[in-house]
């Protein structure tokens, strides 16, 4: 006969892990793998749909469960191996302002890592030291534990405060009450209240340093625009930073295409017939700007300036050219 365990929540916490594999586990295996009666097992999986898990149990003379997707996510268990990739691979993006990797994506690594023993977060630092990521638009790197401590600031609404160099090379000290981190795709901005100059502010990451969160909270203030994205365009703009603007149409609904597009990019506008119209200023490369058109995966015509024009129609035959010579030689210059 089976001895059953009377360490119901280490128990508990075990047989998640194994539900959280994606496959179906039967009654008998998992009852051998706990070292419980498969009474037991049963109990142990009602006591997990009552936490929330969505267990889904087959008929048949053994039986099997298996986790499948529910309406809202539950905690995850996570082995030494699962939480040190996660975390690695949250740091690499989040450093490097990859495309794709939103405000959120800087949350889950700031929750992660609060909750990281100490000889994980040995590892991941290990890891991270022995990686070289290539960069993505003016190659500007951020420090993952600055966009976590912003974020965590952020999250909190508690004052910051930090060192940051201007685009002269001036330094300087800053209190302010940070309200949202903003991804362009190429870099991360934080948009905050000023609390010494008494006025909002766009703060390019990349030159932050020394951040740490005050413990002070505050009462967030309404943002100009109504939207940090909004402002952090308006505030690219005034200070000449805007280069052109862009005016793209799109072949999609505009919450589908809001969902690929970088906020600070632009908003999409829907249009009669199903598809959406982007128009917004602009700074960097057009060449930048067309390949971030491109991989969001929708049929768009640019509509101007005339030099993003040109780089969307010349990337487009250099894919085609790279199409059509695969099984050969590169074309001749």
């Amino acid at each position: 006969m089976t001895t059953t365990s009377t360490d119901t929540p280490a128990r508990l916490l075990q047989l998640l892990s194994l539900l959280q594999t994606p496959r179906e586990w039967p009654g008998g295996e998992l009852a051998e793998r706990l070292k419980v009666s498969r009474r037991t097992v049963r109990r142990d999986i009602d006591r997990l749909r009552d936490l929330g898990y969505p267990v889904q149990a087959s008929m048949g003379a053994d039986g099997g469960y298996r986790l499948i997707a529910g309406k809202a996510l539950p905690p995850l268990v996570l082995d030494d191996e699962e939480a040190v990739a996660i975390a690695v691979g949250l740091r690499a993006g989040a450093g490097h302002a990859v495309d794709g990797i939103e405000e959120a994506s800087v949350r889950a690594l700031a929750k992660l890592e609060q909750v990281l023993p100490s000889r994980l977060r040995h590892r991941v630092a290990t890891l991270q030291a022995a990686t070289i990521a290539l960069t993505s638009g003016d190659g500007a790197t951020i420090a993952p534990e600055t966009l976590t401590v912003i974020a965590s600031a952020t999250a909190g609404t508690e004052r910051l405060r930090f060192h940051y160099r201007a685009a002269d090379g001036t330094e300087t000290r800053r209190l302010v009450e940070p309200f949202r981190l903003v991804s362009t795709g190429r870099r991360w901005y934080l948009v905050a209240y000023d609390v010494d100059r008494d006025a909002w502010r766009t703060f390019r990451v990349d030159r932050v340093s020394e951040p740490f969160a005050t413990g002070a909270r505050f009462v967030p203030r309404e943002v100009p625009e109504g939207d940090a994205a909004e402002y952090l365009r308006r505030s690219v703009e005034a200070r000449g930073g805007a280069a052109y603007e862009v005016d793209v149409e799109f072949a999609a609904p505009a919450e589908e295409v809001a969902a690929r597009v970088p906020p600070a990019v632009g908003r999409p506008e829907a249009l009669a017939g199903g598809g959406c119209r982007v128009r917004a200023p602009a700074a960097g490369p057009v060449e930048w700007m067309a390949v971030r058109l491109a991989m969001t995966g929708f049929e768009f015509r640019v509509r101007g300036p005339e030099e993003l024009v040109v780089a969307v129609r010349e990337m487009g035959s250099r894919m085609t050219r790279a199409g059509s010579v695969a099984g050969g030689g590169l074309p001749a210059r």
